[in-house]
């Protein structure tokens, strides 16, 4: 990681480095599923929509 354009002092770029290479904010995350979150994309998509036309049945009649 060390740059040669790096505005810092190379005791300080070699700190930065170490302390990148901690890992100390990493966190475990499960893997990206995209059809989950079509999944509830849809279904929220669908229970609005069905909440509008009881709405609007109720208000109409």
């Amino acid at each position: 990681m060390n740059n040669k354009n790096s505005r810092l002092y190379p005791d300080d770029q070699k700190k930065v480095d170490h302390y990148l290479k901690q890992g100390v904010n990493t966190t475990e995350r499960k893997p990206f599923k995209p059809l989950a979150l079509l999944g509830w994309l849809l279904a929220l998509i669908l229970a609005l929509g069905v909440l509008s036309r009881l709405l609007g049945n109720l208000t109409i009649t």
